[in-house]
């Protein structure tokens, strides 16, 4: 089975690694859009053409499932590429279903690009399930810039993350959602910057899980086939 895992760049990466480990014997195609990253600072017509050209792509390449392993592209585009591809997509959701059904009364603060954070779809998801409105919401656009750099705990990222979260009443919070696959790699310095009191989670998890439920439904999988995986960066390979 062929599966392609797309992204902005290199976030992505954090769900492959994942996948990897779950679902092995199949051919991966990981297509990372390094030349028009970041999505999340730039108008939503420019990034849903990025993605649409990515994607069209990766369909010539005999996939059979993809896994949109964005935020920001979810949001942006993933209703239009259902109704133009005939394979299963599947998109990236921030993990608040979970930290809302564990919370105990504090807030909750979701981090995300500015494009994310503005769109319908994560406006809708609030709506439905923040019945008591403990939903917050932080732009964090530099984490991507700074992992696309490989700068993932300098002094620079140090500063820029305590400068956004502890400008907050970072102790009414409880649960911080981090909803980009970039901020992922920068989970453990959040996770000290804010002390133990406070939960960081992502929505990987989720994402994989229905990838693996979606191949068992529809697909045999021979896990003893070599796992291939080839990595295209906008196009090139």
């Amino acid at each position: 089975m062929r599966i392609a895992i797309f992204d902005s760049g290199v976030g992505g990466i954090t769900v492959l690694r994942e996948v990897l480990a779950l679902i092995p014997g199949n051919d991966y195609i990981y297509y990372a859009d390094t030349r028009n990253v970041p999505y999340g600072i730039k108008p939503k017509n420019e990034v849903k053409q990025y993605i649409l050209d990515a994607v069209e792509f990766l369909s010539g390449r005999n996939i059979q499932a993809m896994v949109v392993a964005c935020n920001t592209a979810t949001s942006v585009a993933i209703d239009e590429l259902r109704k133009r591809f005939d394979f299963p997509i599947l998109g990236m959701e921030p993990a608040i279903k979970p930290a809302i059904l564990n919370n105990t009364g504090k807030k909750i603060l979701v981090l995300a690009t500015s494009l994310t954070l503005c769109e319908s779809k994560l406006g809708a998801l609030i709506r439905m399930l923040d019945k008591n409105q403990k939903v917050e919401k932080l732009e964090m656009n530099k984490l991507v810039e700074y992992a696309e750099i490989f700068d993932f705990s300098s002094d620079e990222v140090k500063l820029y993350l305590k400068e956004k979260l502890l400008r907050l009443p970072i102790e009414e919070y409880e649960t911080i959602v981090l909803g980009c696959t970039h901020f992922i790699y920068y989970k453990r310095l959040i996770e000290e910057i804010v002390g133990k009191g406070i939960a960081v989670i992502d929505g990987n998890e989720g994402t994989v899980r229905n990838l693996v439920n979606m191949i068992q439904k529809n697909y045999s999988v021979d896990s003893k086939k070599e796992t291939t995986i080839t990595f295209y960066s906008s196009g090139i390979e």
